[in-house]
């Protein structure tokens, strides 16, 4: 069984931007700058925003960090992203969720430009990443795509079984699994016999936010397992997975934590640095 480092291939994706920062500050003159706006106390919220300021920092990405109460109004929060919308030394928009209940998170996802959506979240990146076109990528997903590929490079033909079904996780999950020629099922909290799916699967990749929910029974033999969850147990941090029972019979594993959670930034600076060369092009 291998136990899938998230955090070294994190590491390696980071100072790979690092040269690519390097590389653009020398055509351009100018570096990606990254802003992100968060609304509110939210504690995990504030602990994730400023360790995306200092990755940002250190592949030499300009990060920006906007703060309001969270009394907030909306409409003030949406001049605000229309201001970034058309400031050049911008190349990503981010507004941290979750956002206080008065303020509409659609609405506010909307606002943004979709060259400017390094989350992946606004309707037209959703849109090109179904239609195969080009697209961000939203950024758990694709960090779990790259583990995958750390250790299968050639995906063709695989049968892989999602669960869970979110616009975060699930549905952009199972785009970028067709898009490297997987059979891909769909399953979810409500699906029957969800064991009998997981036994068909080359690969599992569990989102659906139950604590250890997939066990070693549920698993053949080889199959490559992803876990996205992240569960607060008395226990402490648990992912989807029962790790103790899969690791048994999985070929290979993600842990939690340092698993899927060190990717999510790392792709995050990678959507940013090609917003920004994306702009440079036109």
């Amino acid at each position: 069984m291998k136990k899938i480092d998230g955090k070294k291939v994190a590491a390696d994706l980071r100072l790979e931007l690092k040269k690519k920062v390097s590389e653009l500050k020398s055509k351009y003159n100018a570096v990606p700058g990254l802003t992100v706006i968060l609304v509110g106390e939210d504690a995990p919220s504030k602990i994730y925003v400023k360790n995306k300021e200092k990755s940002a920092i250190e592949v030499g990405i300009n990060s920006k960090i906007i703060k309001y109460p969270e009394n907030l109004e909306e409409k003030v929060l949406l001049d605000k992203i229309g201001e970034l919308n058309n400031d050049k030394e911008v190349s990503g928009i981010l507004v941290q969720l979750p956002l206080p209940k008065h303020i509409n998170k659609r609405k506010v996802i909307e606002t943004i430009a979709h060259e400017k959506d390094v989350d992946g979240f606004h309707p037209m990146n959703v849109g090109n990443l179904s239609s195969g076109h080009d697209s961000s990528i939203p950024c758990t997903p694709l960090g779990c795509s790259l583990l995958l590929k750390q250790t299968e490079k050639n995906l063709s033909g695989k049968h892989a079984v999602v669960i869970g079904r979110s616009n975060l996780n699930g549905k952009p999950m199972t785009q970028l699994l067709l898009k490297e020629n997987c059979t891909v099922t769909i399953t979810h909290s409500k699906t029957k016999d969800l064991k009998t799916e997981c036994l068909r699967a080359d690969i599992i990749i569990a989102a659906v936010g139950i604590p250890k929910l997939v066990k070693g029974d549920w698993v053949k033999k080889d199959a490559i397992v992803i876990d996205v969850g992240i569960n607060k147990t008395e226990s402490g941090l648990v992912g989807d997975v029962d790790f103790d029972e899969v690791s048994k019979v999985a070929k290979a594993i993600t842990p939690v934590p340092g698993g899927v959670g060190p990717m999510t930034i790392a792709c995050l600076l990678s959507n940013t640095v090609e917003c920004f060369k994306k702009a440079q092009s036109k």
